[in-house]
């Protein structure tokens, strides 16, 4: 083998040697490297950050829920209404399940008629509005134990012919009005030889709509009544005798969750159980007396 022969073939064994060397460098480096890349996934995965517990109602329901344009201690910002605020009953409940939870309580403004669907398409975890746990809902949705019962009666101007009304059938030939989608309107039917007036959107509507003389009653939740009266000392309220009245054929005002969120009732339900009757009552109370005028 000639001088020349050998070079040669000692540059290429050197090459070969080279190139060996340099697809093992870059495996070692890129296994350090696609093992960086998981690591963030597992650091977010167990970051810690606090899970929302979204809820929606009308922030137009007082006592329950209503709407405030400044900030306080005990009222929260709504979502989707920059520079607005929810308070009420409901928002107290909602923050006192929010903390029992360890999540972070959003509020979000929705329409009544839109709960339920906004609900069931994940834009919000919880309903809570003052919702009754009706047969009908119980279809699209489960229902939490009750946080507050409630009674349903009439309101009339203090002149109506109608303002001493004992039992929901001494209103014959009366125009009675309720709010859409609630018992607030379907009771009516209950009730013998009235005008079933259609429905409005809101209890203000309903109140705007008495005041006008555009019927001659309202039906109405009992408990909110002294805030009614605060309004106006003059309206007449009309209270039923058991056995003379609604047969409203609810629990209460419920939280309203998801048919698969079976957990999360279990903890809605765990949460209201560490309030005390009394607990409510004094909530309740506390919101009727700082109720908007």
């Amino acid at each position: 083998m000639t001088r020349r022969m050998i070079s040669l073939l000692l540059a290429a064994l050197m090459i070969f040697s080279l190139a060996a060397c340099g697809s093992s460098q870059t495996q070692a480096t890129e296994t350090p490297a696609e093992g960086d890349a998981e690591a963030p996934a597992q650091e977010s995965g167990d970051s810690g950050e606090t899970l929302q517990f979204r809820v929606g109602m009308e922030c137009a329901y007082a006592p329950s829920n209503w709407q405030e344009d400044t900030a306080s201690d005990t009222n929260y910002p709504i979502e989707n209404v920059p520079g607005a605020y929810a308070e009420g009953y409901d928002v107290q409940i909602a923050k006192h399940i929010a903390e029992s939870l360890g999540r972070e309580l959003v509020i979000v403004k929705l329409a009544w008629t839109g709960l339920i669907e906004a609900l069931n398409q994940g834009q919000i975890d919880a309903i809570i509005a003052g919702m009754a746990d009706t047969e009908d809902r119980r279809q699209s949705i489960n229902f939490s134990d009750p946080y507050h019962v409630t009674v349903y009666g009439l309101m009339t101007l203090p002149d109506s012919p109608y303002a001493g009304g004992t039992t929901i059938n001494d209103f014959s030939g009366a125009s009675i009005l309720g709010q859409k989608d609630t018992m607030l309107d379907t009771v009516i039917d209950q009730m013998e030889g009235v005008n079933h007036l259609p429905p409005v959107d809101s209890v203000p509507n309903m109140i705007s709509r008495l005041d006008q003389g555009t019927c001659d009653a309202i039906v109405i939740n009992l408990e909110n009544a002294p805030g009614y009266l605060e309004l106006n000392p003059d309206y007449n309220i009309i209270v039923f005798e058991d056995g003379d009245g609604f047969d409203l054929g609810f629990n209460g005002s419920c939280v309203g969750l998801r048919k698969s969120d079976d957990q999360l009732l279990a903890d809605v339900n765990a949460a209201l159980a560490t309030y005390t009757q009394e607990d409510f009552d004094e909530l309740w109370n506390w919101a009727v007396e700082n109720q908007p005028n």
